[in-house]
């Protein structure tokens, strides 16, 4: 019989960078009981975004956050929407460029990731936040 459950993390963020919350969405899934289904994984937010990335090796994070940050710059000149400040555009636009949710096969009561692979939240914002995440798990 199909079932489902939801749930919101909070995840408390130092600025800019990409938070692991791998073990979290893990746990929660166990608990939940159910065994096999889908997994959404959803920000609540228009400045941070998720991304599937490598969670061996460190420089992977740190090369994802330096190109992001020469990709889309931090220049109020290029922006209308600058009243939030310089780091808020471009934090909108990193966030169109990424994804706002993910979707993951859950298989013997765990999110089914590769080898390598974590979840991240990539938060946009050099301020500090409280990121609200809902997960939703529908199976059996």
């Amino acid at each position: 019989m199909l079932s489902q459950d939801q749930h919101t993390l909070e995840v408390p963020t130092n600025g800019q960078g990409l938070y692991e919350i791998t073990e979290p969405v893990q746990s929660w899934v166990a608990k939940t009981g159910l065994v096999r289904g889908q997994l959404t994984v959803f920000v609540r937010h228009t400045s941070a975004s998720l991304t599937i990335q490598e969670n061996a090796d460190p420089d992977v994070r740190l090369d994802l956050e330096s190109f992001f940050g020469q990709l889309v710059q931090e220049n109020p000149s290029l922006y209308r929407h600058t009243c939030e400040g310089p780091d808020d555009m471009p934090a909108h636009i990193k966030s169109a460029l990424t994804d706002v949710s993910l979707t993951i096969p859950v298989s013997d009561g765990r999110a089914m990731l590769g080898t390598w692979q974590g979840i991240y939240l990539f938060e946009h914002r050099h301020a500090p936040h409280r990121r609200k995440i809902t997960l939703h798990l529908i199976g059996e």
